[in-house]
């Protein structure tokens, strides 16, 4: 199995430090919010390298947090903490904000069919971890006091920068230096914040009453769930140049060696070829998916359809296409579960062996999904392609379970329900080009209906 490694930015074979089971490490949600698409897509990929590792017999010991503290609202050390915005804008205390959108979170992730990681650990129970681990660095002299917290001095880590191949004169060139000219250094990064006493989380300390940085957490989690040295540990490419970057260095000065083996990570989600963002009003969640009447599993299926090294671009218009690609692909694989031809082991075994080198290149799932198609287009209706789509299923986590769309009542949301309603409506005043325009907007949305004596019946296609 080989892996693309940020850290020496090449494809590595991947040797696991246990030849029995793999460590990893995840960052996860910072629960102030909905998770959007974009965020889920790189859960999507970390699910990708779990079913990988486990369909190569791999047993797995893999944390993924939940940032419920300090995560300030640039990703550095200026702006309030993401917790504190989302709690004043929504009227509720911290712990509220945290507990409801963790539950949101952890149903959004069963609707994509992602593994739960065997560890889901909260930042605000793993303070005493935190302050252990940013005393360990002040007496190693890499932490060092200012008025509003505890600082790591980069200078002190001479390898600072080498997982974005950042060098420490372009870190002076695009810091804030006004952010607090105490700092030894403009890039310095706060290990610890002092907190002023209307601060709503803070918990006593050395330095007195204040909170974490929101780096300190996963590298504190990671060294007591998984060791001072573990195999992988995955995220987004967005926290590459700082949060991944300060981890390492915190890490690697309080150990005084690597702590991380292989580091990968997710490409950005565009939307209509742009950045995806609130001010655009296009963080779409998994719910707003749902009320346009698409399955959560046709955007794992979109998602797979790109490797997770490469941008993915999503548009409304391409996730009808992605729906209805979904279901033909599922029904294409049950329609040969009750086939009864014999097809060559000899076809089988090149089927599956080409599938298994895909996967295991650096989790190439667009070629897999493409070697299963081939599979579901087999010319003879064979049982022994459904068993061979189901082991390939193990991967791609779709819904093979469900009954064919002959036989299977749609969800229909309230906006499709209007549409049949309004089509009714067209069809008795006998406007019929609006009927057919709203025939062909459902048609579009892999959804068929059919004109009965007793009223409109609606079916998948």
């Amino acid at each position: 199995m080989k892996v693309y490694n940020t850290l020496t930015r090449k494809k590595e074979e991947f040797k696991p430090i246990n030849d029995k089971e793999v460590r990893i490490y995840s960052c996860g949600p910072t629960v102030y919010n909905f998770a959007h698409i974009g965020n889920l897509r790189t859960y999507i990929f970390m699910d990708m390298l779990r079913r990988v590792l486990e369909y190569n017999g791999y047993a797995l010991k893999h944390a993924m947090n939940i940032t419920d503290v300090g995560h300030l609202v640039s990703d550095e050390d200026d702006g309030e903490d993401k917790m504190l915005k989302g709690a004043r804008e929504q009227k509720k205390t911290p712990w509220e904000i945290a507990e409801y959108y963790t539950g949101v979170f952890m149903k959004d992730i069963k609707a994509l069919n992602i593994e739960v990681p065997e560890i889901v650990p909260k930042a605000t129970e793993h303070i005493s971890e935190m302050l252990d681990f940013v005393n360990g660095l002040v007496d190693k002299g890499f932490g060092y006091e200012t008025s509003d917290g505890i600082y790591f001095d980069i200078q002190k880590f001479q390898s600072y920068g080498k997982l974005s191949k950042a060098n420490l004169e372009e870190q002076i060139a695009g810091a804030r230096v006004e952010v607090n000219e105490e700092k030894r250094h403009p890039a310095d990064f706060a290990l610890w914040k002092k907190a002023p006493k209307e601060h709503i989380m803070q918990w006593p300390s050395p330095w007195g009453m204040g909170y974490p940085g929101w780096h300190i957490e996963c590298s504190a989690m990671g060294r007591k769930y998984l060791g001072d040295v573990f195999d992988i540990h995955t995220g987004g490419v967005d926290h590459i140049p700082v949060h991944h970057e300060n981890e390492i260095a915190q890490s690697e000065a309080l150990l005084e060696k690597p702590a991380v083996n292989y580091w990968m990570h997710g490409e950005f989600m565009m939307v209509n070829n742009g950045k995806m963002s609130k001010s655009l009003g296009n963080t779409y969640t998994i719910e707003d998916l749902k009320k346009k009447g698409f399955d959560p599993l046709a955007f794992r299926y979109m998602c797979l359809n790109a490797h997770y090294r490469n941008k993915l671009n999503f548009t409304w218009e391409v996730m009808q296409s992605v729906q209805v690609a979904y279901d033909r692909f599922v029904e294409g694989a049950l329609a040969h579960k009750d086939g009864e031809e014999t097809v060559e082991a000899a076809v089988i075994n090149e089927f599956l062996n080409d599938f298994e080198e895909a996967i295991n290149d650096d989790l190439n799932i667009p070629k897999a999904l493409g070697i299963a198609w081939n599979a579901v287009r087999y010319g003879r209706k064979s049982r022994q392609i459904y068993e061979l789509l189901n082991k390939m299923n193990k991967i791609f986590g779709f819904d093979f379970s469900r009954k064919s769309s002959e036989e299977k009542e749609p969800e229909i949301s309230q906006e499709v329900q209007k549409l049949i309603e309004e089509r009714q409506q067209a069809r008795t005043e006998k406007n019929w080009k609006r009927s057919d325009e709203i025939r062909d907007e459902l048609k579009a949305r892999g959804i068929v209906v059919e004109d009965t004596a007793s009223g409109p019946k609606v079916k998948y296609i």
